[in-house]
């Protein structure tokens, strides 16, 4: 039953868990939330990493955790510490829902040897998505003067995630590679990327969105896409919106109310 079955009587709690370097989720992801408060009868929380995106070892207010009905992270390379992991270890537990953007595949970075290093494999763990990145994860993507083209999966075409989504569109966001071992087994593939000017003549076609489930048995919602500039895309904004509604188990608008206004900047990684 999800959680919003189970209460229809109050708004549900989504709560943001943001902190990337790279993507600006400090910044799309509070326009997310007020959209769904605005126009979808939910309340959210935002967290960010302190003091600001490049702070990788602390993000207060994780223990709002507990109170949430779906949580959606875009993160990247945090080393938090044991304290905070907790609540995020306890959510994944309890088998409540998950939405991840882009570099949450690789949401932390503990060197070898740490007592929180499988926390580095939390893409694998929650989302089916390949752990770490780059070297033995082969994870990586196709190289930064490359963009990608999006088209629905035809098998999937039906799925409430894309209910109003363009069955084609341009991205800014650079493909990242996930096959041959990756989305995990069991995973519903939505979307697939095709490489526009690739950094290497060998390049193939990558799912970008799909839906899985966990060990606790919680329904999850992936995507790689994320730069900012797909946030500006009615065709990103409607998966989005879309996609929190079918992980608390809600159906998608019947109407969409319109596009939201995402106008943030792109920064390189620090």
């Amino acid at each position: 039953m999800s959680a919003w079955s189970q209460s229809k009587t109050k708004k549900p709690l989504v709560v943001f868990v943001t902190g990337d370097h790279e993507y600006g989720s400090e910044a799309t992801m509070p326009l997310l939330a007020a959209e769904l408060e605005k126009n979808y009868n939910m309340r959210t929380i935002v967290l960010k990493s302190s003091p600001d995106q490049n702070a990788e070892e602390n993000i207060p207010g994780l223990e709002v955790l507990k109170d949430a009905d779906l949580a959606v992270f875009f993160l990247r390379w945090r080393r938090l510490p044991e304290s905070q992991v907790k609540f995020i270890d306890d959510y994944l537990k309890s088998g409540k829902p998950l939405v991840g953007f882009r570099t949450t595949t690789h949401a932390f970075n503990y060197p070898t040897g740490h007592p929180l290093e499988k926390w580095n494999a939390f893409g694998e763990r929650a989302f089916g998505a390949p752990p770490g990145w780059g070297g033995a994860a082969k994870h990586t993507h196709y190289g930064h003067k490359s963009s990608t083209d999006v088209s629905i999966i035809q098998e999937a075409a039906k799925h409430p995630i894309l209910t109003g989504v363009d069955k084609n569109f341009h991205v800014k966001s650079w493909l990242y590679k996930v096959l041959p071992d990756f989305p995990a087994k069991g995973s519903t593939w939505l979307l697939m990327g095709k490489p526009v000017n690739p950094d290497t003549p060998e390049a193939i076609n990558n799912p970008v969105a799909w839906t899985w489930q966990t060990a606790a048995g919680g329904k999850t919602f992936m995507t790689t896409l994320g730069h900012p500039e797909d946030f500006q895309l009615e065709a990103v904004q409607r998966l989005a919106i879309n996609a929190v509604h079918w992980t608390l188990g809600m159906p998608a608008p019947v109407k969409w109310k319109g596009k939201i206004n995402i106008n943030v900047p792109y920064r390189e990684a620090q």
